[in-house]
């Protein structure tokens, strides 16, 4: 069984960080693209970021580049998600998800989701 599990989230005041972890079990880590989306409340799933297989590769959309960094462990079968100069418009429901694919922004191309973790950031 498939599990990808968030953490890190939480409040922070504009222009602060936070680190967010997925940690995953039941696949073979290092053969997927990992990325990173996120949901406000009302709007459609946002990609954000991935990174390639071995971690070589890393994609980002415009919203987050300069600001945000993913990375990975393969031995600890973790994705992070660095944040940094964090906004007020950040405020969303952030998720993990893994894929087959080389290459995917679309949420569609993803397999294997996880439940979100909750960042909130104040003004």
């Amino acid at each position: 069984q498939v599990q990808l599990v968030e953490s890190g989230g939480g409040l922070v005041q504009a222009g602060g960080s936070l680190r967010l972890s997925c940690a995953a079990s039941g696949l073979t880590f290092s053969s997927y693209l990992m990325g990173w989306f996120r949901q406000a409340p009302g709007k459609e799933r946002e990609f954000l970021s991935a990174i390639s297989w071995t971690g070589g590769t890393t994609y980002y959309a415009d919203s987050v580049k300069g600001r945000f960094t993913i990375s990975r462990d393969n031995a600890k079968n973790t994705v992070f998600l660095q944040m940094a100069s964090l906004k007020p418009e950040d405020t969303a429901v952030y998720y993990c998800a893994a894929s087959r694919v080389i290459f995917a922004r679309t949420p569609l191309n993803y397999d294997y989701w996880g439940q979100g973790t909750q960042v909130t950031v104040s003004s």
